[in-house]
């Protein structure tokens, strides 16, 4: 059951964590708890799954990274596990999940690559199938057309204190 420390938590970490070494610490003093207590608190919520996950939005854009890519598969549901465990450890690969296949969409696992240009996004596409050997596989690579505003989940309206205390652009 969440209380109320709980909303406070949930309506701080929402708009971001502080850029900071030590956020929770951060998030602790500015709502009145112990960095272990903000930990314990995320944990229980994580555990109990009203967190689903927490991550970090990178903005590649700015970063220089202008050519992102999509990559889709066709893997046969045996393999999908072992397959995607191997391509998430790629270090230019930052997102990794299987997806339910529909009857016009016979894809079942995604894969997000970022790169400066189509080039190095496309050798690395190359390397990652040599390395995973996914060769085989039935694939379509969609590169982003544009870019959409990244966030995370809204879970309640942020207080404007915190928003401006934790913001980070």
């Amino acid at each position: 059951m969440l209380d109320a420390r709980d909303f406070q938590l949930l309506t701080a970490i929402q708009s971001g964590l502080p850029i900071s070494p030590r956020p929770y610490h951060d998030i602790g003093l500015a709502l009145g708890m112990s960095e272990a207590e903000v930990i314990e608190r995320l944990t229980v919520l994580r555990q109990t799954g009203l967190i689903k996950r927490l991550g970090v939005i990178v903005k590649h854009r700015a970063l220089g990274y202008r050519a992102n890519a999509m990559i889709v598969w066709n893997i046969p549901d045996a393999e999908v596990k072992t397959l995607g465990g191997r391509i998430s450890r790629s270090s230019f690969v930052t997102l990794c999940y299987q997806r339910p296949r529909t009857p016009e969409w016979p894809y079942n696992l995604y894969c997000m690559i970022h790169g400066k240009d189509r080039a190095t996004v496309l050798a690395q596409l190359d390397q990652l199938s040599d390395d995973c050997g996914l060769h085989a596989f039935d694939r379509e690579i969609l590169f982003s057309r544009r870019c959409f505003k990244q966030r995370g989940a809204l879970y309640r309206p942020v207080a404007p204190a915190l928003s401006a205390e934790f913001a980070h652009g």
